[in-house]
Protein backbone atom coordinates (compact mmCIF):
# COMPACT_ATOMS: atom_id res chain seq x y z
CA UNK A 1 0.00 0.00 0.00
CA UNK A 2 1.05 3.60 -0.32
CA UNK A 3 1.11 4.25 3.38
CA UNK A 4 1.86 8.18 5.03
CA UNK A 5 3.24 8.08 8.27
CA UNK A 6 3.45 10.88 11.01
CA UNK A 7 6.45 11.08 13.41
CA UNK A 8 8.74 9.11 10.77
CA UNK A 9 11.66 10.68 12.60
CA UNK A 10 11.02 9.42 15.73
CA UNK A 11 11.96 6.83 17.90
CA UNK A 12 8.63 4.68 16.87
CA UNK A 13 9.32 6.02 13.52
CA UNK A 14 12.86 4.94 12.31
CA UNK A 15 11.95 1.16 13.08
CA UNK A 16 8.62 1.63 11.18
CA UNK A 17 9.40 2.65 7.68
CA UNK A 18 12.09 0.26 7.25
CA UNK A 19 9.45 -2.28 8.59
CA UNK A 20 7.06 -0.37 5.98
CA UNK A 21 9.47 -0.83 3.13
CA UNK A 22 10.58 -4.51 3.87
CA UNK A 23 6.66 -5.87 3.80
CA UNK A 24 6.24 -3.69 0.20
CA UNK A 25 5.02 -0.59 1.13
CA UNK A 26 5.57 3.06 0.05
CA UNK A 27 5.57 5.47 2.27
CA UNK A 28 5.23 9.38 2.42
CA UNK A 29 6.09 11.03 5.24
CA UNK A 30 4.41 14.16 7.07
CA UNK A 31 6.69 16.66 7.90
CA UNK A 32 7.27 20.21 8.16
CA UNK A 33 9.33 21.32 5.93
CA UNK A 34 8.62 23.22 2.75
CA UNK A 35 6.47 21.57 0.16
CA UNK A 36 8.01 19.89 -2.18
CA UNK A 37 11.43 19.99 -0.42
CA UNK A 38 11.73 16.24 -0.19
CA UNK A 39 9.99 13.80 -3.46
CA UNK A 40 8.51 11.30 -0.60
CA UNK A 41 7.29 14.66 1.85
CA UNK A 42 3.83 15.82 2.28
CA UNK A 43 4.25 19.27 3.96
CA UNK A 44 1.96 19.77 7.31
CA UNK A 45 1.83 22.07 10.44
CA UNK A 46 -0.78 20.75 12.65
CA UNK A 47 -0.47 24.29 14.87
CA UNK A 48 -1.88 26.11 11.78
CA UNK A 49 -3.95 23.40 10.33
CA UNK A 50 -1.84 23.30 7.16
CA UNK A 51 -1.61 20.04 5.08
CA UNK A 52 -0.88 19.31 1.69
CA UNK A 53 -3.93 17.80 0.83
CA UNK A 54 -3.26 17.18 -2.58
CA UNK A 55 -0.22 15.10 -2.16
CA UNK A 56 -2.32 12.66 0.26
CA UNK A 57 -4.12 11.60 -3.21
CA UNK A 58 -3.42 8.41 -3.56
CA UNK A 59 -2.89 7.27 0.10
CA UNK A 60 -4.32 3.90 1.28
CA UNK A 61 -3.32 4.02 4.73
CA UNK A 62 -1.78 6.61 7.24
CA UNK A 63 -0.04 6.26 10.34
CA UNK A 64 -0.13 8.74 12.90
CA UNK A 65 2.39 8.51 15.85
CA UNK A 66 3.65 12.44 16.04
CA UNK A 67 2.94 14.67 19.26
CA UNK A 68 5.08 16.46 21.70
CA UNK A 69 7.45 14.02 23.88
CA UNK A 70 5.29 13.77 27.17
CA UNK A 71 8.51 13.18 29.76
CA UNK A 72 10.51 15.87 28.18
CA UNK A 73 10.26 18.03 31.34
CA UNK A 74 8.41 19.38 33.90
CA UNK A 75 4.67 19.35 33.30
CA UNK A 76 4.19 23.18 33.53
CA UNK A 77 0.52 24.24 32.48
CA UNK A 78 2.50 25.65 29.07
CA UNK A 79 3.91 22.12 28.52
CA UNK A 80 0.57 20.20 29.43
CA UNK A 81 -0.74 22.44 26.61
CA UNK A 82 1.48 21.41 23.72
CA UNK A 83 1.40 17.96 24.89
CA UNK A 84 -2.47 18.11 24.15
CA UNK A 85 -2.63 20.43 21.28
CA UNK A 86 0.04 18.27 19.60
CA UNK A 87 -1.84 15.12 20.32
CA UNK A 88 -5.39 16.38 19.35
CA UNK A 89 -5.10 18.96 16.83
CA UNK A 90 -2.48 17.03 14.87
CA UNK A 91 -5.21 13.76 14.68
CA UNK A 92 -7.88 16.15 13.89
CA UNK A 93 -5.95 17.19 10.74
CA UNK A 94 -5.03 14.69 9.57
CA UNK A 95 -8.50 12.52 10.23
CA UNK A 96 -10.29 15.41 8.40
CA UNK A 97 -7.97 15.35 5.52
CA UNK A 98 -7.63 11.85 4.79
CA UNK A 99 -11.74 12.20 5.24
CA UNK A 100 -11.61 14.62 2.53
CA UNK A 101 -10.00 12.37 -0.22
CA UNK A 102 -11.25 10.54 -2.52
CA UNK A 103 -11.63 7.85 -2.30
CA UNK A 104 -10.61 7.67 1.24
CA UNK A 105 -7.57 5.02 2.70
CA UNK A 106 -8.78 2.01 4.11
CA UNK A 107 -7.23 2.85 7.36
CA UNK A 108 -5.64 4.38 10.10
CA UNK A 109 -3.45 3.84 12.78
CA UNK A 110 -3.03 5.99 15.64
CA UNK A 111 -0.61 6.18 18.55
CA UNK A 112 -3.10 6.37 21.65
CA UNK A 113 -1.20 5.74 25.45
CA UNK A 114 -2.02 3.22 28.45
CA UNK A 115 -2.00 6.37 30.43
CA UNK A 116 -5.68 6.24 28.78
CA UNK A 117 -6.68 4.19 31.89
CA UNK A 118 -5.17 6.68 34.84
CA UNK A 119 -3.89 4.70 37.63
CA UNK A 120 -5.90 1.19 38.16
CA UNK A 121 -3.19 -0.93 40.46
CA UNK A 122 -3.95 -4.75 40.01
CA UNK A 123 -6.92 -4.91 37.59
CA UNK A 124 -6.50 -6.47 34.93
CA UNK A 125 -7.10 -3.68 31.69
CA UNK A 126 -8.55 -5.40 28.57
CA UNK A 127 -9.73 -2.58 25.81
CA UNK A 128 -13.22 -2.29 26.76
CA UNK A 129 -12.17 -1.47 30.25
CA UNK A 130 -13.25 1.72 31.31
CA UNK A 131 -11.29 5.08 30.84
CA UNK A 132 -9.48 6.33 34.32
CA UNK A 133 -8.62 9.52 35.20
CA UNK A 134 -6.05 12.52 35.61
CA UNK A 135 -4.52 14.29 32.64
CA UNK A 136 -3.07 12.12 30.92
CA UNK A 137 -6.29 10.06 31.04
CA UNK A 138 -8.42 13.17 29.28
CA UNK A 139 -5.90 13.71 27.02
CA UNK A 140 -5.80 10.03 25.61
CA UNK A 141 -9.63 10.50 25.46
CA UNK A 142 -9.40 13.60 23.32
CA UNK A 143 -6.91 11.93 21.03
CA UNK A 144 -8.63 9.09 20.48
CA UNK A 145 -11.95 11.58 19.76
CA UNK A 146 -10.15 13.47 17.07
CA UNK A 147 -10.31 10.77 14.81
CA UNK A 148 -13.54 10.35 14.68
CA UNK A 149 -13.53 12.49 10.91
CA UNK A 150 -11.67 9.39 9.77
CA UNK A 151 -14.08 6.88 11.62
CA UNK A 152 -17.56 8.63 9.99
CA UNK A 153 -16.14 8.52 6.35
CA UNK A 154 -15.79 4.64 6.63
CA UNK A 155 -11.86 4.63 7.53
CA UNK A 156 -10.67 2.05 10.03
CA UNK A 157 -8.87 3.52 12.85
CA UNK A 158 -6.86 1.67 15.39
CA UNK A 159 -6.28 3.41 18.48
CA UNK A 160 -2.80 1.72 19.81
CA UNK A 161 -2.29 2.15 23.86
CA UNK A 162 1.49 2.29 24.16
CA UNK A 163 3.27 0.87 27.31
CA UNK A 164 7.10 2.15 27.55
CA UNK A 165 8.21 1.67 24.66
CA UNK A 166 12.19 -0.26 24.98
CA UNK A 167 15.18 0.54 22.64
CA UNK A 168 18.31 1.71 23.77
CA UNK A 169 18.78 3.99 21.35
CA UNK A 170 15.75 6.57 23.06
CA UNK A 171 12.80 6.82 25.26
CA UNK A 172 12.68 5.54 28.75
CA UNK A 173 14.99 2.67 28.61
CA UNK A 174 18.05 4.90 27.13
CA UNK A 175 17.14 7.32 30.24
CA UNK A 176 17.54 4.39 32.57
CA UNK A 177 20.54 2.92 31.28
CA UNK A 178 23.58 5.23 32.80
CA UNK A 179 21.92 5.13 36.36
CA UNK A 180 21.64 1.54 36.57
CA UNK A 181 25.05 0.80 34.52
CA UNK A 182 26.51 2.86 37.35
CA UNK A 183 24.23 0.82 39.78
CA UNK A 184 22.09 3.51 41.02
CA UNK A 185 19.10 1.83 39.86
CA UNK A 186 16.44 1.50 41.70
CA UNK A 187 12.62 0.90 41.97
CA UNK A 188 10.04 3.69 42.27
CA UNK A 189 7.83 4.29 45.23
CA UNK A 190 6.57 1.09 46.48
CA UNK A 191 7.15 -1.10 42.93
CA UNK A 192 3.90 -2.16 42.87
CA UNK A 193 2.72 -0.05 39.77
CA UNK A 194 2.28 -2.19 36.74
CA UNK A 195 4.63 -0.97 33.90
CA UNK A 196 3.07 -2.00 30.52
CA UNK A 197 6.29 -2.54 27.87
CA UNK A 198 6.64 -3.42 24.39
CA UNK A 199 9.93 -3.06 22.22
CA UNK A 200 10.27 -1.03 19.43
CA UNK A 201 10.87 -3.23 17.08
CA UNK A 202 7.37 -5.16 18.06
CA UNK A 203 5.72 -1.79 18.13
CA UNK A 204 6.81 -1.69 14.30
CA UNK A 205 5.57 -5.14 13.61
CA UNK A 206 2.21 -4.37 15.42
CA UNK A 207 1.85 -1.38 13.13
CA UNK A 208 2.68 -3.48 9.95
CA UNK A 209 -0.11 -6.12 11.77
CA UNK A 210 -2.75 -3.65 12.20
CA UNK A 211 -2.36 -2.48 8.64
CA UNK A 212 -3.37 -5.83 6.96
CA UNK A 213 -5.59 -7.07 9.53
CA UNK A 214 -9.17 -6.35 10.17
CA UNK A 215 -8.29 -4.71 13.90
CA UNK A 216 -10.53 -1.44 14.86
CA UNK A 217 -10.71 0.56 17.55
CA UNK A 218 -8.51 0.53 20.83
CA UNK A 219 -5.72 -1.97 20.53
CA UNK A 220 -3.72 -2.53 23.92
CA UNK A 221 -0.07 -2.61 22.07
CA UNK A 222 2.16 -4.18 25.39
CA UNK A 223 3.89 -7.30 25.79
CA UNK A 224 1.72 -9.94 27.22
CA UNK A 225 3.94 -10.46 30.01
CA UNK A 226 2.48 -7.56 32.84
CA UNK A 227 5.52 -6.90 35.02
CA UNK A 228 5.82 -4.31 37.97
CA UNK A 229 8.42 -1.19 38.05
CA UNK A 230 9.94 -3.84 41.69
CA UNK A 231 10.20 -6.54 38.88
CA UNK A 232 11.26 -4.28 36.06
CA UNK A 233 14.21 -2.76 38.12
CA UNK A 234 15.60 -6.03 39.38
CA UNK A 235 15.13 -7.53 35.69
CA UNK A 236 17.21 -4.68 34.30
CA UNK A 237 19.57 -4.79 36.88
CA UNK A 238 20.26 -8.68 36.68
CA UNK A 239 21.18 -7.90 33.05
CA UNK A 240 23.20 -5.44 33.48
CA UNK A 241 25.04 -6.83 36.57
CA UNK A 242 24.71 -4.62 38.67
CA UNK A 243 23.51 -4.06 42.37
CA UNK A 244 19.83 -2.69 43.19
CA UNK A 245 19.24 0.43 45.37
CA UNK A 246 16.51 0.77 47.78
CA UNK A 247 13.15 2.65 46.29
CA UNK A 248 13.00 5.96 45.82
CA UNK A 249 10.09 7.37 47.94
CA UNK A 250 7.22 8.16 45.80
CA UNK A 251 7.33 11.67 47.90
CA UNK A 252 10.98 12.64 46.40
CA UNK A 253 10.02 12.10 43.08
CA UNK A 254 6.86 14.22 43.55
CA UNK A 255 9.76 16.88 44.65
CA UNK A 256 11.86 16.27 41.66
CA UNK A 257 9.52 15.85 39.21
CA UNK A 258 6.16 17.41 40.30
CA UNK A 259 3.20 15.91 38.42
CA UNK A 260 4.80 14.40 36.07
CA UNK A 261 5.92 11.73 38.46
CA UNK A 262 2.48 10.44 38.80
CA UNK A 263 3.47 8.59 35.29
CA UNK A 264 5.79 6.91 37.14
CA UNK A 265 3.59 6.15 40.04
CA UNK A 266 0.66 4.98 38.02
CA UNK A 267 -0.42 1.34 37.64
CA UNK A 268 -1.95 -0.23 34.20
CA UNK A 269 -1.89 -3.87 33.85
CA UNK A 270 -2.26 -3.65 30.20
CA UNK A 271 -3.75 -7.00 28.46
CA UNK A 272 -3.30 -7.75 24.89
CA UNK A 273 -6.89 -9.07 24.18
CA UNK A 274 -7.25 -7.44 20.59
CA UNK A 275 -4.07 -8.54 19.37
CA UNK A 276 -4.07 -12.02 21.51
CA UNK A 277 -7.62 -12.40 19.75
CA UNK A 278 -6.34 -11.58 16.06
CA UNK A 279 -2.91 -14.03 16.46
CA UNK A 280 -0.20 -11.26 16.48
CA UNK A 281 3.17 -13.12 16.91
CA UNK A 282 5.10 -11.29 19.66
CA UNK A 283 8.64 -11.34 18.96
CA UNK A 284 9.48 -10.48 22.79
CA UNK A 285 7.03 -11.68 24.68
CA UNK A 286 9.12 -11.46 28.17
CA UNK A 287 10.85 -8.74 29.62
CA UNK A 288 14.35 -10.53 30.14
CA UNK A 289 15.08 -12.05 27.09
CA UNK A 290 13.92 -8.98 25.30
CA UNK A 291 16.23 -6.95 28.08
CA UNK A 292 19.16 -9.12 26.83
CA UNK A 293 18.91 -8.71 23.45
CA UNK A 294 18.23 -5.57 23.00
CA UNK A 295 21.06 -5.05 25.39
CA UNK A 296 23.70 -6.97 23.45
CA UNK A 297 23.67 -9.70 26.66
CA UNK A 298 22.36 -12.48 24.53
CA UNK A 299 22.42 -15.87 27.06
Amino acid sequence: MRVVVSGASGLVGRALVPALAGAGHSVLRLGRGPAGHEASTVSWDPATGAIDTAALAGVEAAVHLAGENIAARRWTPAHKVRVRESRVQGTRLLATSLARLEPPPQVLVCASASGYYGDRGDEVLREESAPGEGFLARVCGEWEAAADPARARGIRVVHLRLGIVLDPAGGALARMLPLFRAGLGAPLGSGRQYWPWITRDDLASIICFALASPLAGAVNAVAPEAVTNRDWSRTLARVLGRPLLPPVPGFALRIALGEMAGMLLASQRLLPAQLAAAGYPFRAPRLEPALRALLGKLT
